[in-house]
């Protein structure tokens, strides 16, 4: 009998696949990375991104960074973050499961994940990327929250306006490309995601003192120092 769990990340790797090769657009995402980058520590000689996509936040790393290890285990997000990024010799980019990676202990001033803790198993995840963590490194994390509650309700009805107005902004129009539309259906029928209530207890449980900030686009924000 197969591993239902191995079927299940064998279907997220086949849809970021079939998406690398039909989005070229920005996502929300992309909003939240310069805060991101606003939290590195001052001296930042290597850091490591779990889940890079197309390398958008691994170039932005590499801005501030001497080294950037960037991981994915989609070969064509792969394959398009290194084309992307050609003109960054400070980026290694590695096709790689995270949930099997060998992290090095106390190795990356920065650990970074945006958009795929909410594919993992969080604690054992945030668990590995702290230990990865030099002393006074920072740890950060961008993902997706599921709504509860009245004042997450309301957050979404006004994210909603924001998004396709920015969305119309960029591209001259309001939805994507229906192809893309339809590759992101797929991926989002078998999505699922944490609670801020969630969020915040397992912070509390595994990174002291952590800032967990919800933002408007239906996503949070983890900060956290390593002392």
């Amino acid at each position: 009998m197969s591993d239902p769990m191995d079927e299940a990340t064998q279907k997220v790797k086949a849809d970021f696949d079939r998406i690398a090769l039909l989005s070229s657009e920005s996502s929300h995402n992309d909003y939240y990375l310069n805060y991101l980058l606003r939290q590195l520590p001052h001296a930042c000689a290597d850091a490591l991104e779990i889940g890079c996509g197309t390398g958008d936040f691994s170039r932005l790393l590499a801005r501030r960074a001497k080294r950037v290890l960037a991981l994915d285990f989609s070969p064509n997000m792969i394959q398009l973050a290194r084309r992307r990024a050609s003109d960054y010799p400070n980026i290694e980019f590695q096709c790689a499961d995270a949930t099997l990676w060998d992290f090095p202990v106390e190795s990356f001033d920065c650990v970074a994940s945006v958009a795929t803790l909410h594919h993992l198993e969080m604690k054992g995840m945030l668990s590995k990327m702290s230990r990865a963590l030099r002393q006074g490194g920072t740890l950060l994390v961008l993902d997706l929250f599921e709504n509860e509650g009245a004042v997450d309700a309301l957050t979404s009805l006004v994210a909603m306006p924001v998004s396709l107005s920015l969305r119309l902004l960029q591209t001259g129009r309001l939805l994507p490309p229906r192809a893309v539309r339809e590759a992101w259906d797929e991926h989002g029928r078998t999505d699922s995601y944490l609670t801020l209530s969630q969020v915040r207890n397992i912070c509390e449980e595994l990174l002291p003192g952590a800032k967990v900030r919800k933002h408007l686009l239906w996503r949070y924000s983890i900060v956290w120092k390593k002392v």
